[in-house]
């Protein structure tokens, strides 16, 4: 019986000194949900869409004037291996990006459907799409998306044109470890990093090469997801089955630098544009990011089940794991 709940974390209740969130999180609300949840994102303040492991993609809406959740609309069996009409064919929805109204999802049947939330109907499906599983999705520009597949490869995909091939294609070299994760830099469109099977940190520049710029030793085990701070990009987090999730800070001087952080994660540091891309440029695409730059941390060291998923928000960082608990961390910068 899998449940789609719905959380606050209010600013009440004390914070301890590593930054763990001792106020304990309520439950606002909650609704059943078929199949396994492989992923899901917020489309607005009130909607989020979620992937089901039966295939089926929902979009559930949040009520706050009553605090319930309802189905607001479902494609069932979206994803699906032989025929959509068939009950149990359904294959597993992987990934979804939202880029509200815009929502696309992949699969395990290779395939990639772009879906209008106020339409019932898929506004393009590209059906063979991949030959193999494709693991994660997201946004490049608003007309073009990136995948990452189970042998090593992230494409491009050009929404705008009908042909049902990438745009580009790249990969890891030789290996074919299958890749998990894909997240793209907030302010440099063509920096992008991966996570996979290996538990590798790839760091790419899709406007070279079609290979990562840096490999970086990471986790012991599989890298479930890669994100980069929304509002300060230095700043990477990773999370692993291994049991630890890690802080990657590639600000060139950690105690010189303006914090764009500050509590409420509005930045109050204005820089021009140039100073934020040379020093995004140094950090992940410097030919060695290790050297002198590059702090790592384990933000949780005793932990020894897997670490499923993450997310990031200014000063605030959650995450869930296999023991079934969900944390929060308030002060990442502190």
């Amino acid at each position: 019986d899998n449940r789609i709940s719905l959380w606050s974390a209010d600013d009440l209740g004390n914070v301890g000194l590593n930054g763990e969130y001792h106020g304990e999180p309520h439950l606002l609300c909650d609704i059943q949900h078929n199949g396994d949840v492989m992923d899901m994102q917020f489309l607005d303040q009130e909607r989020i869409v979620v992937a089901s492991s039966t295939g089926t993609v929902t979009i559930f809406r949040h009520h706050q004037n009553n605090q319930t959740l309802s189905a607001n609309h479902r494609w069932e069996r979206a994803h699906y291996h032989v025929d959509q009409d068939t009950p149990c064919g359904g294959a597993a929805c992987t990934g979804v990006v939202c880029n509200n109204p815009e929502i696309v999802t992949v699969g395990e049947d290779g395939r990639i459907n772009l879906f209008r939330a106020d339409q019932k109907d898929a506004v393009r499906t590209i059906d063979n799409a991949d030959s193999s599983t494709l693991h994660a999705v997201t946004f490049l520009r608003t007309t073009e998306i990136l995948t990452v597949n189970s042998i090593g490869q992230l494409k491009i995909w050009d929404l705008r044109q009908q042909r049902n091939e990438p745009s580009q294609i790249f990969s890891l070299a030789g290996d074919r470890v299958p890749l998990h994760c894909v997240d793209r830099h907030p302010n440099q469109q063509h920096i992008v990093a991966t996570g996979g099977q290996d538990g590798m940190l790839s760091i790419w520049d899709i406007r070279q090469g079609t290979m990562p710029v840096s490999l970086l030793n990471a986790h012991e085990a599989e890298m479930w997801e890669v994100h980069f701070h929304p509002s300060n990009p230095d700043h990477l987090f990773t999370c692993s089955e291994d049991g630890s999730l890690w802080h990657w800070d590639a600000s060139t001087n950690v105690s010189e630098k303006p914090s764009f952080l500050h509590q409420g994660g509005r930045s109050t540091t204005y820089l021009s544009h140039n100073t934020i891309n040379q020093s995004v440029v140094s950090a992940w695409l410097s030919n060695d990011p290790t050297k002198d730059r590059m702090e790592i941390t384990n933000l949780i060291p005793n932990q020894t089940l897997s670490v499923n998923s993450l997310d990031v928000l200014g000063p605030c960082l959650v995450y869930g794991t296999d023991a079934e608990a969900i944390y929060v961390n308030r002060q990442l910068f502190a």
